[in-house]
């Protein structure tokens, strides 16, 4: 059974995990956990309060098959988790790590950007909000997620192509994440 971690601050953004963890495991059979830098009881962006109780290292100890960092303004703030050691890790042992929003600065921070075609809110959100950040010239402005090297990024306003980026890093049928994708899409035809 695949498994994808997902990594929750305070003020996570709702959208941006929802289709992970609502189709992942119900309805692919993919092991969905959470996890958070500091454990605990926090609230979501939109006011969701949720109790995470599985630590960082918990989640290494776990080898998910790809770690996903959830947005959130935690990220932008001076006082954003310092997740680089956890990051780098999770990528040496195998794992694909995924970024959306502002979980692209904890990507940026550790240094996983620097080498490979990545996206991000903008090329100036990166460079403002991740100190030592030097992957500037490979990055792309794309509406969707960009997929290189086990590094999985995403803006803000692309949680579909983001969970399906997941889904084929978790080791989905090409079949069934064109599926998922197709059904997603389906109202905007």
């Amino acid at each position: 059974m695949a498994r994808v971690g997902l990594i929750l601050t305070p003020g996570f953004a709702d959208w941006e995990y929802a289709f992970i963890a609502g189709t992942g495991s119900p309805f692919y059979g993919i092991d969905v956990r959470f996890f958070a830098p500091s454990t605990g009881q926090f609230s979501s962006q939109g006011g969701l309060t949720v109790s995470v109780d599985s630590s960082l290292q918990q989640c290494l100890d776990w080898k998910p098959d790809v770690v996903a960092v959830i947005g959130g303004m935690a990220w932008e703030g001076a006082e954003a988790p310092d997740i680089r050691d956890f990051l780098q890790a999770s990528h040496s042992s195998g794992a694909s790590i995924a970024g959306i929003c502002g979980g692209t600065l904890a990507l940026a921070r550790a240094g996983l950007l620097d080498t490979v075609p990545h996206t991000s809110n903008s090329a100036d959100f990166l460079q403002q909000n991740a100190l030592n950040y030097e992957g500037r010239a490979l990055y792309q402005n794309s509406s969707v997620a960009v997929v290189a090297d086990r590094i999985i990024t995403a803006p803000g306003p692309a949680p579909v192509s983001f969970t399906c980026a997941v889904f084929d890093s978790a080791g989905l049928s090409s079949e069934i994440v064109s599926q998922f994708r197709s059904m997603l899409a389906a109202e905007h035809r």
